[in-house]
């Protein structure tokens, strides 16, 4: 109950602006490695001291959108600025920069197919970018990776692939491994992105994992979060078996709700506190 109320007063502070405020910015940036693009969308909120005091550094975290969405949604639907400033105002949360990039136009997938090579972008270009462009604090301690449902399912696919990179791990409703979904049906393109999910299946890549990976795995703060009546339930209990039988540590909440903003909205205000407690562990 008590979380609730926290959160609760904080959406009413948010409503009301009664705090200093940070800066939302749809903007681009220079794309070659995605075929075909120059330029590539993404949002950056910067917290409210980031314009005053011009040599500190923060924390970045990477907030990943779902399926068919865009790299506005969070901001749009999920209050990610109001939400962050209220935090911050009520010293919940450290002040960090939090980026939203965009993997749903032209190709809706973050992985790396022969003609999208999505992955190779975010990590070559796109987080390198990020950090030549704002004043983010440099290593793994600083750095986390974040989203819902295709983008929940990507954060942990990094989180498993680039154990190095990423302190903080929080999946939301994950889309884990492919699903019969309705609005794919008439999609041409869905196949082959489906197919990259089964083959990017965390599941599997943990369960086969060596001892070595197992000792980066551990290195990662992993959260996963999903609802009881979400689609992608079973597939996340089951990633949670795959933690537990290599010891690798987790959390996890299951908390009533589906796969809407209804749940997103108060996980993202969880996943915004969870990263902020553990900045620089």
């Amino acid at each position: 109950m008590k979380k609730y109320i926290v959160f609760y007063i904080v959406w009413c502070l948010c409503c009301l602006h009664l705090f200093a405020q940070g800066t939302v910015s749809h903007t681009t940036m220079p794309c070659t490695l995605l075929k075909g693009i120059t330029e590539r969308e993404y949002t950056v909120y910067l917290p409210p001291s980031y314009g005053q005091d011009t040599v500190r550094t923060y924390p970045v975290l990477y907030l990943l959108h779902g399926g068919g969405c865009s790299n506005t949604d969070w901001e749009q639907y999920g209050g990610l600025s109001h939400l962050s400033d209220s935090l911050i105002a009520c010293g919940r949360i450290e002040e960090m920069i939090v980026v939203c990039p965009e993997a749903n136009k032209d190709n809706m997938i973050w992985f790396n197919a022969p003609h999208w090579r999505y992955e190779d972008f975010f990590f070559s270009e796109f987080m390198p970018y990020i950090e030549r462009a704002y004043r983010v604090k440099p290593g793994k301690a600083y750095c986390s990776v974040a989203g819902f449902s295709m983008g929940g399912g990507a954060s942990v696919v990094y989180g498993v692939l680039h154990p190095d990179k990423f302190n903080v791990v929080y999946g939301m409703s994950s889309y884990l491994r492919s699903q019969p979904l309705e609005f794919l049906k008439n999609d041409p393109s869905a196949p082959w992105r489906q197919k990259l999910v089964d083959d990017y299946n965390p599941i599997h890549t943990i369960a086969e994992g060596t001892e070595s990976d197992v000792t980066a795995w551990r290195t990662v703060r992993w959260f996963i979060d999903c609802g009881d009546k979400d689609f992608t339930y079973d597939a996340n209990i089951d990633l949670i078996a795959a933690f537990r039988k290599r010891a690798i540590p987790y959390e996890l909440r299951i908390k009533g709700g589906g796969h809407d903003w209804n749940y997103w909205r108060p996980a993202l205000c969880n996943a915004l506190i969870y990263v902020s407690d553990n900045i620089g562990k």
